[in-house]
């Protein structure tokens, strides 16, 4: 049946939506006249209304009520700094990757007209459904970090609201949109093992029960060992994404007496600040005795002394790209892919040994 020739009681806002070639949000704000919308919008929506006959009543009314307009954002918070010193003390009110994420999520809202509800929970926190459920009802869809919930906790939370999630592992319900971690991995192992021949290579790894760190682990582990290198792992190596975890490795690598590797690939570059920042307290010379290297490309690589070898992920698009989808998800829109991934690039610097005017350090490699 055609939209000229649907029965008008039977109509929806849905009809409207799709017979104006708008989203259904943008009807919303017509009806209601919200947010003032575009003229070209509005004149599109009412001349659909008109051309189908669409009355709206009190269950039509409320369907187009139910937009609030507003997307839920929810992060993990470490909380770190009570064991360096104070040198750290701050990190966690600059989350640097989180903000850098939150951002690309805020502009693309922004561009559609919606509002951001952010909200974070500890790491530490093992039962944050309840309050992430709650926050889930003030919100049309939720945006959530790695790991703040379990898989299943968001298959219980995706039966209400649409979800999409960061860097977590595809779930039947919702979208997960992450970066391309194995083949960043891959060409950084290649590079230190292949290019500059390091013998010995250590992971520092992030939260434990980070799918971003573990697939991390599990590509660069496998990647060195196939070129024939060994790559330390274990107790010893395991940080928690935060400059201060990495810093507390390797006092510890120190303090137990374990030699060093020859090059040490981090999780991410916090944590890469942190080793750095140790090794220098020991004396230890980066890169002409320990090469080191990072994942992100946080705005601050590049100005460390040496500048970080690291993994560039586009972490602002991740953001925008996760609101995108959630918003297509908030309108009706079917599913395509459960999952989005995203490119990474090997960016060589002076951190792993690479000369300053280097044509991959100018250049950059992609993973």
């Amino acid at each position: 049946m055609n939209d000229s020739d649907a029965d008008p009681h039977g109509l929806t806002i849905y009809d409207v939506a799709r017979h104006a070639g708008v989203s259904i949000a943008s009807v919303s704000r017509v009806l209601n006249n919200r947010n003032n919308p575009r003229p070209e919008t509005k004149e599109r929506v009412l001349r659909a209304v008109q051309e189908l006959g669409f009355v709206p009543d009190g269950a039509a009314r409320a369907l187009s009520n139910r937009f609030k307009e507003i997307v839920g954002v929810v992060f993990r918070r470490a909380l770190t700094g009570a064991t360096d010193g104070g040198l750290f003390e701050d990190e966690n009110e600059s989350l640097l990757f989180e903000d850098v994420i939150n951002r690309g999520i805020e502009v693309a809202a922004r561009h559609r007209g919606f509002d951001l509800l952010m909200s974070s929970v500890p790491v530490s926190d093992r039962y944050p459904q309840p309050r992430i459920s709650a926050l889930a009802g003030k919100c049309d869809g939720l945006i959530l970090h790695d790991q703040v919930l379990t898989a299943a906790e968001i298959q219980q939370v995706a039966l209400r609201t649409p979800v999409v999630i960061l860097a977590g592992t595809a779930i039947e319900r919702g979208v997960n949109v992450r970066s391309d971690n194995a083949t960043g991995m891959r060409a950084l192992a290649q590079h230190l093992v292949v290019d500059h021949g390091y013998r010995t290579v250590a992971y520092l790894a992030g939260h434990a029960d980070s799918p971003d760190n573990l697939a991390r682990a599990e590509a660069f582990e496998r990647a060195v060992d196939e070129v024939g290198a060994a790559c330390w792992t274990g107790p010893v190596w395991q940080g928690n994404y935060m400059a201060a975890g990495g810093a507390a490795a390797i006092r510890a690598v120190f303090d137990s007496g374990h030699p060093l590797p020859r090059a040490i690939a981090c999780a991410n570059d916090q944590t890469a600040i942190g080793v750095m920042r140790a090794l220098a307290e020991r004396g230890v010379r980066v890169p002409a005795e320990v090469a080191v290297a990072g994942f992100d490309d946080i705005p601050v690589a590049r100005h460390l002394h040496p500048p970080l070898t690291t993994i560039r992920q586009p972490i602002h698009q991740l953001g925008a790209t996760a609101f995108d989808v959630l918003y297509s998800l908030v309108n009706g829109e079917p599913m395509t892919e459960p999952e989005i991934v995203l490119p990474t690039t090997l960016v060589v610097r002076e951190s792993c040994g690479c000369p300053p005017e280097s044509p991959a350090a100018r250049t950059g490699r992609k993973g």
